[in-house]
């Protein structure tokens, strides 16, 4: 037995089982990947290059999403299932699931990304660290983790990563889970703060992450190695 994505390319599988709870186990059927189904490994890549939020068209509303977000929802492109993350400039696709639970789910579709929407890849963004201030006090934080606080303005809620330079706004929803919203409470983060956005700073990241690209039948679908562990195979 081994974890899929120790599998060698141009081998073939068996799926024996599968670990990591429901949520893991529902999303991988969702791919058709399931115990006792075989399974041919095309090829286990690096993530390309870019490792910041990325930018998408979504019912016609621009969205920045983080890099680690994208990473968990699946589109169908091209007649292949990718990671939203594999997708690059001009490249569109429909939103086929949701890794992550339906809290996930949820907060991606306050941004009007859900299963069955078109999707258009815009581009990558340099992940630069946005300076806020929030109650009276400056607060760093990267776009991907900007883009999760709404806040209001005169078209709607937006993202605290779309505020224009000197604008004051309030936070109306902060979109991640209990250990994202004491984080922000100790920056004093919190729905109802006021907030403005002053300016940026340059970031450097490092890309990080693989990909395993498997074959079940005809149809060819890319997994992450954060769901490829989760699968034991022999």
């Amino acid at each position: 037995m081994m974890l899929l994505n120790e599998v060698e390319p141009d081998t073939m599988v068996t799926v024996r089982t599968i670990t990591g709870g429901l949520d893991a186990k529902s999303h991988l059927e969702e791919l058709g990947i399931v115990e006792g189904v075989e399974i041919s490994v095309v090829a286990t890549e690096p993530v390309h290059v870019h490792a910041g939020p990325i930018l998408l068209k979504a019912d016609e509303k621009e969205v920045l999403i983080a890099r680690g977000w994208a990473d968990k929802v699946y589109v169908e492109s091209d007649d292949e299932t990718v990671p939203l993350l594999k997708l690059e400039t001009g490249d569109k696709g429909v939103i086929t699931s949701v890794e992550g639970g339906k809290e996930f789910e949820k907060y991606l579709a306050e941004l009007g990304i859900k299963i069955g929407s078109d999707v258009s890849f815009v581009r990558h963004l340099h992940d630069e660290t946005m300076v806020f201030s929030v109650g009276g006090n400056e607060v760093k934080m990267g776009e991907g983790m900007a883009s999760k606080l709404l806040v209001e303005s005169d078209e709607g809620n937006i993202q605290a990563s779309q505020m224009k330079t000197g604008v004051k706004s309030r936070i109306v929803s902060l979109l991640g889970g209990i250990r994202f919203k004491e984080r922000m409470e100790v920056l004093n983060v919190v729905e109802g703060a006021e907030i403005e956005f002053i300016g940026t700073e340059p970031a450097k990241h490092e890309p990080v992450g693989r990909y395993a690209t498997v074959r079940i039948g005809d149809k060819v679908l890319t997994i992450g190695y954060g769901l490829a562990e989760k699968v034991e195979v022999e």
